[in-house]
């Protein structure tokens, strides 16, 4: 699966949230200063040809939606930062966050049962 850059993500996080849209209705969503019609257009078209968005005729213009569900990619995006920065493994990762943001005892407990009932199902 391709990487997405970080406009084509912003965009991607766009259309995962509203399920569908068209250009106009991306650029809505996005901060100021708004973007060009033309860059967001391009940028949909890029994640057309990628495989990430299709689309659906609407009057004169189009509807776009993605292809791939957020969780997929969400899930291989993780895995290439595990892969790439921690050698594979997860308890590096988890270690690592955990050091770095001072995460409650709390939190941690929260984010265990979580994964439990992930496991249980």
């Amino acid at each position: 699966m391709k990487q997405l850059t970080k406009a084509e993500e912003e965009v991607m996080q766009i259309l995962w949230q509203l399920k569908k849209a068209n250009v106009a209705a991306i650029i809505n969503e996005l901060p100021e200063p708004k973007p060009a019609y033309n860059t967001v257009s391009t940028i949909v078209r890029i994640l057309e040809s990628k495989g990430f968005v299709n689309h659906e005729q609407e009057g004169k213009g189009y509807l776009y939606f993605p292809v791939l569900k957020k969780s997929e990619y969400s899930n291989q995006s993780i895995n290439k930062l595990v892969d790439g920065y921690f050698q594979g493994s997860f308890k590096s990762m988890v270690s690592f966050f955990v050091k770095k943001n001072d995460i409650s005892l709390k939190e941690m407990e929260a984010i265990l049962k979580e994964m439990e009932n992930e496991n249980n199902k």
